[in-house]
């Protein structure tokens, strides 16, 4: 989200983005790499998913190309995104576009 700047002295500034806060999204990409048991164990163990919710992410991953399966601040998601990525899985941190 981005912060308005209110000080009448510093209008010709660009507003910054604070990604510390800013609500983000943990995306994780298709591949014809990795299995849907990979996937949904890597869920289940670094997002802390159910079962039923890997599942649904794994499937949507396939057919979509890729999904959100966890959204929350960047401090949060980077480590999931890190442990994701080591297990040779595609994962991307993004911030969540409003409309």
């Amino acid at each position: 989200m981005l912060q308005t700047n209110n000080n009448p002295s510093k209008l010709n500034e660009p507003a910054i983005a604070d990604t510390a806060t800013a609500s983000m999204n943990l995306i994780v990409w298709n591949d014809e790499v990795n299995t849907f048991e990979w996937v949904i164990e890597t869920l289940i163990e670094v997002c802390n998913h159910t079962t039923e919710q890997a599942e649904q992410c794994a499937l949507l991953i396939h057919f979509k190309g890729k999904y959100a399966v966890k959204n929350g601040d960047y401090d949060t998601l980077k480590p999931m995104c890190n442990a994701i990525t080591e297990r040779g899985i595609n994962a991307t941190i993004e911030e969540i576009q409003e409309a």
